[in-house]
């Protein structure tokens, strides 16, 4: 979901949440005192001048990481000892809390007191940029060396800064309209990929209640019900915000938006809805499509015991993910391209880091440790670099393989076609969210949270406002929002 941006407020430095990572004690930088003290004074100087030496090409960076959870923590620690013993260089992982990062971030700044890199958020790259936290030129560096072109554009461009990717793209997953595919064959329907053919298929399908042709995100105060229209909103190619602020709402692009979420609900089961119930409903079989994060692909495949299918006796079949495929990006028909809407994740070498160490650590990660990061939580963590120059789809090959899953596992390859998971990717391609291109994502995302869009487009569906009064009330009430 949509957070606000951080507030650039001086507040007292955090301790570091964890102990320093163990640097490797036995290797050639760790030469003991004792032994030092008992050699000749000639032998002796040598080997301090040695050991000098070693020392001075040896350092130590600090990493912080909203990865907190213990078994992502352990992998992270061993990603750092791999580099530890092919570089000399030591990594303090230190988990850091994703709401407290802003805050820490800030003081760090203030008290020129950084870690030299940062795992965060897309909310923290502009302003972190604007404000001299992150290392816009090295960042931008990291990126040219490993690629830019093997990375997914929408994760780049969501990044730029003065014609610079001002943070390192790391993972990524979109949102996607999960739907059953064999239902859709069946009835010689296209893949939902527009407002046009979402509303075909609801026409051929809807049959309620053995079949719900969609399950709309009703429920007002639901920050679901906010994700799920900024991506309908940017499918039509409509943003409340431009690169100075407000931008009014464009009334006949809306009023497409609007008839084609009273379209969807109509097609919904009565009463306030949310992600709770088109879960239940489409793992019992009984809706064509719903909108949802890549967090169900494990679940459909019956690999998570607290929330199993229903579709059929048995928990733990992967039936009804065999009958499910899944669209990133649709189009509506003011914007023919179409939009993903996307969260990704940045690795930021920092204004205080010791800089050729935190970018070699940085292209460790994203390189040759790449699927080691992605191996955290697979199935949130989309491959944004998708492979290298001389091996385009090494990273989303390699993503396939990873296992995914709570209570069993298995690799994504194993459960979904190739065709599937490509698209499952892919959508990081089109990413988007409204104010970021523009600089405008503070402002966005408190239009989000007020939840001004969620109320006047449950009036229009209820019949409360017309289409031309709706788009009037959320203009006026959105453009109050400074």
């Amino acid at each position: 979901m949509f957070l606000p941006h951080p507030r650039f407020e001086l507040s007292s430095p955090d301790e570091d949440a964890a102990e320093p990572f163990a640097a490797l004690t036995n290797g050639p930088f760790a030469l003991g005192g004792k032994r030092m003290r008992n050699l000749t004074t000639l032998t002796g100087a040598l080997l301090v001048t040695v050991s000098m030496t070693a020392m001075a090409s040896a350092d130590t960076i600090r990493f912080w990481t909203t990865e907190e959870q213990p078994e992502r923590l352990a992998i992270q620690e061993q990603m750092a000892a791999t580099f530890a013993e092919q570089t000399g260089h030591e990594v303090q992982v230190i988990p850091v809390s994703e709401s407290e990062l802003g805050t820490r971030a800030t003081a760090a700044f203030a008290a020129n007191d950084l870690p030299d890199v940062i795992y965060h958020t897309l909310q923290y790259v502009l302003p972190w940029a604007e404000a001299g936290i992150l290392d816009v030129e090295t960042n931008d560096e990291i990126v040219q060396e490993l690629g830019a072109d093997t990375f997914q554009a929408g994760a780049v461009a969501m990044a730029q800064f003065d014609g610079s990717t001002a943070a390192v793209p790391v993972d990524g997953w979109t949102q996607m309209i999960v739907y059953r595919k064999d239902l859709f064959d069946e009835a010689g329907l296209e893949a939902p990929d527009s407002y046009a053919d979402i509303t075909a298929a609801i026409e051929a399908l809807h049959n309620p209640p053995d079949m719900y042709g969609f399950v709309a995100a009703t429920k007002v105060d639901e920050n679901f019900m906010s994700q799920v229209l900024e991506h309908v909103f940017l499918a039509n190619g409509v943003s409340p915000v431009g690169a100075d602020g407000f931008a009014p709402l464009d009334e006949a692009a809306t009023l497409e938006v609007l008839d084609f979420y009273k379209a969807l609900a109509e097609a919904s089961p009565p009463g306030e809805l949310f992600w709770q119930q088109s879960r239940e409903l489409y793992f019992s079989g009984n809706a064509a499509m719903i909108i949802w994060s890549p967090f169900i692909l494990d679940e459909l495949a019956g690999l998570r015991d607290s929330a199993p299918p229903t579709i059929n006796d048995d928990p733990t079949s992967a039936e009804l993910a065999s009958k499910t495929d899944v669209v990133t990006t649709f189009s509506g028909p003011s914007n023919p391209d179409g939009a993903a809407w996307a969260d990704v994740r940045y690795f930021g070498v920092t204004a205080d880091a010791n800089t050729d160490v935190a970018a070699e650590f940085v292209k460790f990660s994203m390189d040759e440790g790449y699927l080691d990061t992605l191996s955290i939580a697979p199935e949130g963590k989309f491959p944004v670099r998708t492979g290298t120059a001389d091996d385009p789809n090494k990273f989303v090959d390699g993503w396939a393989q990873l296992p995914v899953g709570v209570d069993r596992k298995a690799p994504l390859s194993d459960v979904y076609p190739a065709e599937t998971v490509a698209r499952i990717t892919g959508g990081l391609e089109t990413a988007a969210r409204w104010g970021v291109t523009e600089g405008q994502l503070s402002l966005a995302s408190k239009m989000i949270n007020s939840q001004i869009i969620n109320r006047i487009v449950r009036q229009y569906i209820d019949g409360e406002l017309d289409g031309a009064a709706a788009v009037a009330q959320m203009n006026e009430e959105l453009g109050a929002i400074d």
